[in-house]
């Protein structure tokens, strides 16, 4: 090769580095109030995921983690507000499933917190914290951190909250998660960056110790509907509103997004109402009316999806189980006539107890959620996973595990990608619009 040649080669190759960092995907983007959701084990995460053979195994994995999560999801539902003991213990990311970049304090420490709707206090770990991964945030590097004492509002609205009962002193609050963790923490306040907003005194907690497996290892951002919750402490900024669209586990290279705020949402969304347990506020609770498989309405008896605050029986939507969880009646209701309209015979692989040949997939029926208002057709990558090798198919959903409160119904998020899910607390409706996530 030639001067002339290799210097033209050398241009070409230093174009395609400079351009290719240029649209660096994972690079932090500012747009507005939108942020981008990136799944847990995603290329723009900096998780690292377990050993697997395939991201199909890596879900078989998360899944397996779903009765841990319902059992906290039932705990919640039924309002027990234990304190936790806390020790020191190695952590193992389990329960987080996508992940948002955020930045604290002042100037801005960047962490990548777990989004959670069904939780409403924000919280990471601290420069000291025992038990904690090695990325922290460290109060004394902002200049505009805040303590709160027992004296403050937001202490009392923090589950598991710790004061004595006369005279002031600081604001501790110990908390379990994922059914198998805790955490003690430190009530405290400073500026929140999303994307371009920054938020100047968001409460938070600031963790000392952790013990179990399932504490998010850079933190979490509660989305729930409760008074600490970054909705509710953003007031008029957001207006009550946020949506995401969850991109599929198996896109390893993209990220789906996080709007907040009513600007940018679907101007043409369909909706069905929000409903409020008063005994657990922060869940996001719709009326699932029917379930049905191809054309066929599943018979379910009514008092097996009614909504009942008193026992926290209904449904919900949530970001962090991974396959959507039944009660045990339905899912059999439902798996039952599934199998009526495929041909067998049929195995099991992990949490799914419905696989079949692949070969036979043409015959798989459509899962349609009938909610007030709203009828939801899955699309067979929502309804539908494959075993690493492709041979076989399998029906994505579960029953709840049998031995805790099992009065919830879940709308998890392998069912929820590709969709943009918008939740309006104002005017209590949660809105669907298919919306390709990456």
């Amino acid at each position: 090769m030639d001067l002339t040649h290799s210097a033209a080669a050398f241009f070409l190759l230093a174009l395609l580095f400079s351009t290719a960092k240029a649209i660096d995907p994972c690079a932090a983007q500012s747009d507005g109030s939108d942020l981008s959701v990136i799944p847990i084990y995603g290329k723009c995460s900096p998780f690292v995921p377990p050993k697997q053979d395939s991201w199909v195994d890596t879900v078989i994995t998360m899944a397996s983690k779903d009765p841990e999560r319902l059992k906290y999801l039932s705990t919640l539902a039924a309002q027990k507000t234990t304190a936790v003991p806390i020790a020191p213990g190695q952590q193992v990311l389990h329960t987080a499933n996508y992940v948002v970049r955020v930045k604290l304090g002042t100037p801005g420490q960047q962490m990548f917190m777990v989004l959670d709707t069904s939780n409403d206090a924000a919280w990471v770990p601290c420069s000291g914290c025992a038990g904690c991964s090695s990325t922290t945030f460290s109060p004394n590097a902002s200049t505009t951190l805040g303590s709160l004492d027992c004296s403050g509002a937001q202490c009392s609205q923090v589950r598991g909250f710790s004061c004595p009962a006369t005279g002031s002193s600081t604001c501790l609050f110990n908390q379990s998660y994922g059914g198998d963790s805790s955490l003690s923490a430190t009530l405290v306040q400073d500026a929140i960056t999303l994307a371009s907003d920054v938020i100047p005194g968001f409460t938070f907690g600031c963790i000392n110790a952790v013990s179990g497996g399932s504490i998010p290892p850079q933190g979490l951002l509660g989305l729930g509907r409760g008074p600490i919750s970054l909705l509710s402490q953003a007031g008029p900024i957001y207006s009550g509103v946020f949506s995401y669209c969850l991109p599929s586990f198996k896109n390893y290279y993209f990220s789906g997004s996080l709007k907040l705020g009513p600007a940018g949402q679907p101007k043409s969304i369909r909706t069905t109402p929000l409903l409020r347990n008063p005994h657990r506020p922060s869940l996001y609770y719709v009326n699932l009316t029917g379930v049905s498989v191809g054309r066929v309405r599943v018979p379910i008896p009514p008092e097996q999806l009614i909504f009942d605050p008193n026992t926290g029986a209904g449904t919900i939507i949530d970001s962090g189980t991974v396959i959507t969880r039944f009660v045990q009646p339905v899912y059999l209701a439902i798996r039952d006539e599934f199998r009526k309209q495929v041909n067998g015979p049929f195995s099991s692989l992990g949490a799914f107890d419905t696989c079949f040949a692949a070969t036979n997939e043409a015959e798989a029926p459509a899962i349609t959620l009938h909610f007030s208002g709203l009828s939801l057709v899955l699309p067979m990558e929502n309804s539908l996973i494959h075993s690493s090798s492709g041979s076989l198919a399998c029906l994505s959903m579960a029953a709840a595990p049998n031995n805790v409160n099992s009065v919830l119904n879940v709308i998890a998020n392998l069912q929820q990608q590709n969709l943009r899910i918008m939740f309006d607390t104002i005017n209590s409706r949660l809105g669907i619009a298919r919306e390709l996530c990456n």
